[in-house]
C-alpha cells in the first residue's frame, strides 16, 4: 500500500495504526504538505502536486493507495478529482481525529473510508 500524505508528516504511531486498520503494512509514504496560493487556479495546484507524486499512469491504474488529503476542504475535492481521473476510481481516504484530552493536541487515525464503496452505495439510492 502506498500512502500519499498531503498535509502534516505522519508519525510511527500513526502508521502503525493504518497498518493494522487496512491488515497490512504501509509500504511507501509519497507527496508532500502544500501550500496553495489563492490567487492561482486550485486545478492547476493540485496537478502539479499530484504529478510530484511520481507514479506513472500503470501505477496509477494499478497500485493500491489510501490518501490523506489536505485539510483545506476546495484542495480536497480538487485532489480528490484529479486522483480519480488518473486512477479510475476514488482512493481510500485516511481520517483522522484529535486524540481526547490530550495537551498538546495529537492526533489519531480514526478510520479508513472506502470513498468507491461510499460512492456505489449513494447510486444505488438515486432510485
Amino acid at each position: 500500500m502506498i500512502l500519499l500524505n498531503f498535509t502534516h508528516p505522519l508519525t510511527a504511531e500513526q502508521l502503525a495504526q493504518v497498518a493494522a486498520l487496512i491488515g497490512q503494512p504501509v509500504a511507501e509514504v509519497r507527496g508532500e504538505m502544500p501550500q496553495f496560493d489563492h490567487q492561482l487556479p486550485f486545478a492547476e495546484q493540485v496537478r502539479a502536486l499530484v504529478d510530484r507524486v511520481g507514479l506513472s499512469p500503470q501505477e496509477w491504474q494499478t497500485m493500491p493507495l489510501l490518501v490523506n488529503p489536505p485539510g483545506y476542504a476546495s484542495a480536497a475535492a480538487a485532489l480528490l478529482a484529479e486522483i480519480h481521473g488518473r486512477c479510475g476510481h476514488f482512493p481510500a481516504l485516511l481520517r483522522l481525529r484529535p486524540v481526547e484530552g490530550s495537551t498538546p493536541t495529537r492526533y489519531e487515525v480514526a478510520e479508513v473510508l472506502n470513498l468507491q464503496q461510499i460512492r456505489d452505495e449513494a447510486r444505488r439510492r438515486r432510485r
